[in-house]
């Protein structure tokens, strides 16, 4: 049985467990021993001072330190190229922007120019006004610098004088239209409108065979004058037939045959 006399004292430090006994006056102290489990206990609201960084932690903050020193050494791309010295210089700063309405109705009479007297205006509108005539009187004529881009080229130019040397049931399709519609109008009979409806029908029944067989021709013969032709036949007998179901007066560009003449 132990001696109460004797008093053991412990004392943890650095998970080296260190007893000392006591007897009376006298002390004896016993060599270091190891901890079993108390050196892994942490006590609550005590910090471990001696407790060493984790390297997966060392090496997180280390990464993160190298990747913010690229970054700041590295800019981000701007996306376009950098401008030459002599066109920075041209550039000039930029304005800022316009804070009022008033200012920016200012900046706007600025970059207009200087303001024109009436004279000036109307003989401006007038050059304006002639040189779209004169554009368009070309484009009318057939001049291949005006003309839309649909009407360029030699096989568009012979398409349309197909078209135009003769007659077409496709160019009574609009006026036989307005016709029957007017009626359908001013006579409000149940009868009348239950006949016109059937003959409506029928006309576009009818131009759809007739633009269908002007297609067809034009495209024979567009295959025998241009062997080499890429285009294809269906928007060649398009463009036929939609040339064809307009009035001859209406057709733009210009007719430049009259009917009955001979395309070759």
């Amino acid at each position: 049985m132990a001696d109460p006399a004797v008093r053991p004292l412990v004392h943890i430090s650095n998970g080296t467990l260190l007893s000392r006994y006591s007897r009376g006056g006298s002390r004896a102290v016993c060599g270091p021993r190891t901890a079993s489990n108390l050196a892994g206990v942490k006590l609550l609201g005590r910090r471990n001072d001696d407790e060493q960084p984790d390297d997966a932690a060392v090496a997180t903050s280390s990464s993160t330190s190298v990747a913010d020193d690229v970054r700041e050494r590295h800019t981000a791309p701007k996306g376009r190229p950098t401008p030459k010295r002599d066109a920075a210089k041209r550039r000039g700063p930029v304005a800022p922007a316009p804070l009022t309405a008033a200012e920016a109705r200012k900046r706007r009479k600025e970059m207009r120019g200087p303001k024109l007297s009436r004279e000036e205006r109307k003989a401006e509108r007038l050059e304006r006004r002639s040189g779209m005539s004169e554009r368009r009187e070309r484009m009318m004529a057939g001049d291949d610098d005006y003309l839309l881009p649909r009407d360029k080229g030699p096989v568009r130019r012979f398409v349309r004088n197909v078209v135009d040397s003769r007659r077409n049931v496709l160019g009574l399709f609009m006026p036989a239209a307005l016709a029957l519609i007017f009626v359908m109008l001013a006579v409000p009979s149940v009868e009348v409108q239950r006949l016109l409806s059937p003959a409506m029908l029928v006309l576009v029944l009818i131009m759809v065979i007739d633009g269908f067989l002007v297609g067809r021709r034009v495209n024979r013969l567009v295959d025998e004058k241009f062997p080499d032709n890429t285009e294809s036949g269906w928007k060649l007998g398009f463009y036929a037939a939609s040339r064809a179901s307009q009035l001859r007066r209406m057709r733009a560009p210009r007719p430049q045959v009259t009917r009955g003449d001979k395309v070759t």
